[in-house]
């Protein structure tokens, strides 16, 4: 009887455990990830914010993506080609593609997106997509781009915003509200400054690759907040790891950390143009300016704020990058030469507002600028407030100076055009010179590096006089995961792919 009684028991136990590991098996799975800051609106063609091409990776599918050595490689589109004369490029596109409507991605499709980035008023992309003249849509699986004139930075651009893809019967609505694109995961919900959640779309065409039923995205502006949510399991990875945070990180066994140097630039752009508030004498005055750029020790300011990981640099291109012009070395600070430029513009002593966004590092560095510009007579007065606002404020021209940065591209092009030229689509201080327009219009032309790079440097000996933009660092990107989270994959652009991750 004793021994019926433990078998029973046992077979209890059994079925137990049985429904238990079936219960468990229909749980889904969740990914949490953590964002130093909530996107900008989900609208491609109108976004800005690195931290919302980062929601974008598992949302919208792109025409092109890049690998970790920066190679183009295809996504929706299968294969490319430019004519002889460098004034066609013709794709074959997937056939095995939908947008989570249900709605098929074709030709027609792409077409429909790529005419709506290059001509919406407000569309951010139409300097990136300025050398198109017409889109094409010969059959279903083609797509052809009539070219004004060559273009080396077209391929680069289709692997970013200007390439992802949207379903047309929405486009006339408000996309950011609730964007229907093709990626891997579909949009599920937003709560401004918290969270945006979405769920695998099991009918994407890598619907296989993808391991986590959900992806949640944080946003925790503060540093050591979203770290202490990752080390209690409240989150299961986040993206620029605080650089003060790297070695206590790297000491918890149940965390891992990885980094690389990526390939935008971080820096203090400067309202020179745009509305009453340029009318001051940093944005009048380029000797102003440049007693401002000597007055700060870029070498002190990555070792007080990043512990010396982030490198100083003075050019929009990284360290390390092919076009990085050597004419131009990181200044050492120079006091005295600041007071005599200051001097010789009649404004010995200068105010000024700086916008900083209301998170710690970025505060730091505001504090940091602000303390070594007083040493020279320049009065920097800080004003902070949460991201979304400052990019807002930043477009309307309402900032004398404005602490922001770049994830960067892969082409040059990428870093410098869009926030110099008279009509690039990022260039909120409005700063205008033909010769600058001119030297970088003819840049996206050339194919070869070497002519290339020729007028860059050109327009580089124009722009570190009259500095439009402080350039100040490299921003080493960190991550940190639980260690538990396997396949993720660095890459430069910083971005998160959620191809392949999948939790032990």
């Amino acid at each position: 009887m004793k021994l019926a009684r433990i078998w029973v028991s046992a077979a209890a136990l059994a079925l137990a455990t049985l429904h238990f590991g079936a219960a468990k098996a229909q749980t889904p799975s969740t990914l949490r990830i953590g964002l130093q800051e909530d996107p900008d609106m989900l609208d491609p063609h109108k976004a800005r914010t690195f931290v919302g091409r980062i929601v974008f990776m598992g949302l919208c599918d792109k025409l092109l993506d890049i690998t970790a050595e920066l190679k183009p490689v295809p996504r929706l589109a299968t294969g490319w080609s430019f004519s002889p004369d460098g004034l066609t490029l013709t794709m074959k596109l997937r056939s095995d593609a939908r947008f989570h409507d249900g709605e098929p991605f074709n030709a027609e499709a792409a077409k429909a997106n790529l005419d709506r980035a290059r001509t919406l008023p407000d569309s951010l992309r139409k300097s990136e997509l300025a050398s198109v003249d017409s889109v094409e849509a010969p059959d279903a699986a083609t797509l052809v781009l009539k070219l004004k004139r060559p273009d080396a930075t077209l391929i680069s651009q289709l692997t970013d915003r200007a390439g992802m893809m949207l379903s047309p019967k929405t486009l006339s609505g408000d996309v950011g509200a609730k964007p229907v694109c093709s990626g891997p995961y579909k949009f599920v919900e937003r709560v401004q400054n918290d969270r945006i959640v979405l769920e695998k779309f099991k009918e994407h065409w890598e619907a296989d690759k993808y391991g986590f039923d959900r992806v949640i995205y944080r946003a925790i502006p503060d540093t050591t907040v979203r770290l202490a949510n990752l080390r209690s399991g409240e989150l299961d990875m986040l993206e620029r790891l605080a650089p003060t945070d790297v070695k206590s990180a790297q000491g918890d066994k149940a965390l891992k950390v990885l980094s690389m140097p990526n390939l935008g630039y971080q820096g203090i752009t400067i309202n020179t143009n745009n509305g009453e508030a340029a009318n001051q004498p940093m944005g009048k005055d380029k000797r102003v300016r440049q007693a401002f750029s000597l007055s700060i020790d870029r070498k002190v300011l990555s070792q007080v704020v990043f512990e010396g990981l982030y490198a100083p640099m003075n050019q929009p291109f990284n360290p390390g990058n092919a076009f990085v012009d050597s004419a131009f070395p990181v200044p050492e600070r120079d006091v005295v030469k600041a007071k005599a430029l200051l001097k010789e513009a009649g404004q010995p002593k200068v105010s000024v507002e700086l916008f900083v966004t209301n998170n710690p590092v970025d505060t730091q560095v505001g504090q940091v600028v602000q303390a070594m510009a007083q040493e020279a007579g320049i009065d920097v007065q800080l004003r902070s407030t949460e991201f979304a606002s400052q990019l807002r404020d930043q477009q309307q021209g309402k900032f004398q100076m404005s602490r922001i940065g770049w994830s960067g591209r892969t082409d040059p092009d990428g870093n410098i055009h869009p926030f110099v030229t008279s009509k690039g689509n990022q260039n909120d201080g409005k700063y205008a010179n033909p010769q600058v327009d001119k030297l970088l219009d003819e840049a996206r032309t050339i194919y070869d590096p070497a002519e290339r790079k020729k007028r860059y440097d050109a327009a580089q000996a124009i722009l570190q006089d009259e500095l439009p933009i402080v350039y100040l660092y490299n921003q080493t990107v960190f991550f940190a995961l639980r260690s538990n989270i396997d396949g993720f994959v660095i890459n430069p652009d910083g971005l998160i792919r959620l191809a392949g991750l999948k939790r032990k």
